[in-house]
């Protein structure tokens, strides 16, 4: 059995609903609001890029991210693997192909907040490279950055 490839996909007429039913374990969902939400909210952003996730042909997650006004860094905004498909190594490999085309555009810094909770991605961005910045944001969220 070969490994699914994974890529990041522009997301469609045809594809926005596949993607909007895409959802993490119950017990995540205070950690990353719903693809609808985030969709919405990047077409009243005009800096915000969002992605669908595949891995060969299934849509498995999203990821959706905005460059802060330095121009050298990137804020990862948004990001979930579908509760099904959790474990299987997507995360990881969309959150290098993301790295990777952040690095061919020049930038310098990819950055991203996360809840502090039990079962929360603190674990998960570790694992990819991101560091603890010790920076708490006004709504408790906690700051993390990579060099790039």
């Amino acid at each position: 059995m070969t490994t699914p490839v994974v890529t990041l996909r522009d997301i469609t007429a045809e594809t926005v609903r596949a993607i909007c039913e895409l959802e993490p374990h119950e017990a995540q969902s205070g950690f990353v609001a719903p693809n609808a939400v985030s969709i919405a909210q990047a077409h009243f952003n005009p800096v915000a890029v969002f992605r669908a996730i595949y891995a060969d042909e299934e849509p498995v997650g999203f990821i959706m991210w905005r460059p802060e006004d330095d121009g050298v860094s990137c804020f990862l905004w948004r990001f979930m693997v579908d509760g099904r498909h959790q474990g299987k190594g997507y995360g990881r490999e969309a959150i290098a192909l993301w790295l990777e085309g952040l690095r061919q555009q020049g930038y310098k810094l990819a950055t991203l907040s996360y809840v502090p909770a039990d079962g929360g991605p603190h674990a998960f961005y570790l694992a990819q490279g991101f560091r603890d910045t010790g920076e708490t944001r006004a709504n408790g969220e906690q700051l993390m950055e990579l060099a790039l």
